[in-house]
This record gives C-alpha cells, sequence and structure tokens, in this order.
C-alpha cells in the first residue's frame, strides 16, 4: 500500500491551457478528462471545461487541476487548490477517509465514481479541502 499528496489546483474555465503550460516548463504528459468526456455535462457552455487532469513528468513533478463548474462558488484567492490525496487501496484510502471526516463539511460523500473505484471531497475543520481516491487506469 502507499499513498501520495498531490497538489491540487483549480481554475475556472483555464485548467486546459495551466495544465499546458506546466508541461512545457516541466515536461511529461498530461492527461486532461472534460465534463463532456465524463458524462457529468450540467451546463453545455462548460462541456469542455477540464474535469480531471493532471501533469505527471519523469522528473517526479506532479500536478492535477480542473475547473470548477460556475454552480459552485469559486473564488480564485480563495480557493485555489485542494490536497489530492491518492492510492490503491480502497480500506486504506476509507480510513483516511474517515479520520479526516471527522469535524469537516463533506463537498462529496465518498463512494464509488466513474472514473474511480472511490472518489471523496471533503472541508476539514481547518478550512483545507480534501480529494481523496482510490487509482483507476485511464481509459480515455
Amino acid at each position: 500500500m502507499s499513498v501520495t499528496t498531490t497538489t491540487h489546483l483549480n481554475f475556472r474555465g483555464a485548467a486546459r491551457e495551466a495544465l499546458d503550460f506546466y508541461q512545457s516548463v516541466f515536461g511529461g504528459r498530461v492527461v486532461a478528462v472534460t465534463y463532456r468526456d465524463a458524462g457529468t455535462v450540467q451546463d453545455e457552455n462548460e462541456a469542455g471545461w477540464v474535469m480531471w487532469g493532471e501533469v505527471v513528468g519523469d522528473s517526479g513533478f506532479h500536478v492535477m487541476a480542473y475547473d470548477v463548474p460556475s454552480r459552485l462558488p469559486w473564488n480564485q484567492g480563495e480557493q485555489p487548490f485542494f490536497v489530492s490525496v491518492r492510492g490503491d487501496d480502497t480500506d486504506e484510502i476509507s480510513a483516511l477517509w474517515r479520520k479526516l471526516a471527522e469535524g469537516s463539511t463533506v463537498v462529496q460523500p465518498l463512494a464509488a465514481a466513474p472514473w474511480a473505484p472511490l472518489y471523496g471531497m471533503l472541508t476539514d475543520r481547518f478550512g483545507v479541502t480534501w480529494v481523496l481516491d482510490v487509482t483507476a487506469p485511464y481509459r480515455g
């Protein structure tokens, strides 16, 4: 079992541009899944926005990003990032979730998602937003 943390940057319509920029700086590969790709479009104007994206470089550089949909609050200076915790063991991620959830506000309950065996988001009692998920191979 292993767990990693990754900086998860939040944008409103600029995630793909940011991922491409970071790739040009650090190298590696970009993966970007749009709301359309995931079948979760709620606003057709945002269908091409990034629901989940990352740059992973051979150097070990790793950053994730997504476009916050307009139906959710977002302010560039108030919640510019999440801490993403990824692992390959559902029991381990579930145990971490239970501990972090004490005194938190659950944004998205930890549950199976179309893109991951488990995915959840919460804001802890200190105001830090965490995304926990179990990794799955990308089949885009």
